[in-house]
């Protein structure tokens, strides 16, 4: 189904994130988790590409038995970096046999110590959007719709773009070209998610927003968003809320996600349309939220 008639039927949409892992415990846990979040119900399922195209075969097995095998519906990611023209027209053509018909289409990280511009034959995310929209008609997905497209977006900005109007420029080229909706890197800060949107809206930005939320459960993982989130900010009474827990794990966990529930109810206030949850292929901290804000598709 595209992008958009999921985005219509389930409004708001609400949508987790899994990643290959690397070992095969890793793998059991991760079945387990799906097999917990299945009964949630998410619109859909994104999955992510390791740098540089690293993840690129467990991706492409973990979509195709998502799809094969259960009735979520997946949304693998796609990057620039490492891939030629036919690379990626193979690939879509590997997705389109497969019944997949949205694609998540990411700029993507190179791996360490590569050189960009020998990278492949896409530069900016927009190219890769426009390649994408072409492919996906030609091979005639979605009955010849194409592909549903999302894009990133990163309300608290990105550390290779300081010039916050630079980074809506780019943000609007990715629309452009092509992309259906939109979903952010994952933020703290409801205030500033909210001006951010706004100046989308001005920016002429119309299509679909869909907010990345990742509950804080450890100290540990906090400081991990810090680095792989850059330009994160982590507003001082969630820091507070934190602290008071005194290296307590459950009262962290507990504070974690009661911030996040609570983002969570704000952004279904403001009329947002989806949450996509970073999941780090748990299932605990989602249903909690689920079950707090007493989410149900169609009884919204």
């Amino acid at each position: 189904m595209h992008i958009a008639e999921i985005l219509a039927r389930d409004h708001p949409t609400l949508s987790f994130e899994f990643f290959p892992p690397k070992t095969d415990s890793g793998w059991e846990s991760l079945y387990r988790t799906i097999a917990e979040c299945a009964p949630l119900s998410p619109s859909f399922v994104s999955v992510t590409y390791g740098a540089g195209g690293s993840t690129r075969d467990n991706t492409h097995a973990l979509v195709v038995r998502l799809k094969r095998e259960t009735a979520l519906e997946p949304v693998p990611h796609l990057t620039c970096f490492g891939h030629t023209r036919d690379d990626i027209a193979r690939i879509l053509a590997m997705y389109a046999a497969a019944g997949v018909g949205n694609i998540l289409a990411l700029r993507g990280d190179p791996p360490a110590g590569a050189r960009i511009l020998a990278l492949g034959d896409f530069r900016h995310a927009a190219d890769l959007v426009a390649f994408i929209r072409r492919e996906g008609e030609r091979l005639g997905v979605n009955n010849g719709r194409g592909f549903g497209i999302g894009v990133a977006a990163f309300p608290e900005g990105h550390s290779e773009t300081p010039n916050t109007l630079l980074q809506l420029d780019h943000l609007k080229a990715k629309v452009d070209a092509g992309a259906d909706y939109i979903v952010t890197q994952l933020f703290f800060d409801n205030h500033a998610f909210h001006d951010w949107r706004a100046r989308c809206d001005l920016a002429g930005i119309r299509v679909p927003i869909i907010a990345g939320i990742m509950p804080v459960t450890t100290t540990t993982g906090l400081r991990r968003m810090a680095d792989l989130a850059a330009g994160t900010r982590f507003p001082a009474s969630l820091l507070k809320a934190l602290a008071r827990c005194k290296g307590n794990a459950e009262a962290i966990e507990n504070a974690g996600i009661h911030w996040a529930t609570e983002q969570c109810r704000d952004l279904l206030d403001a009329n947002i349309a989806g949450i996509h949850f970073y999941t780090l292929n748990k299932s605990d901290a989602t249903k909690r939220i689920y079950k707090a804000l007493g989410v149900k598709h169609g009884m919204m």
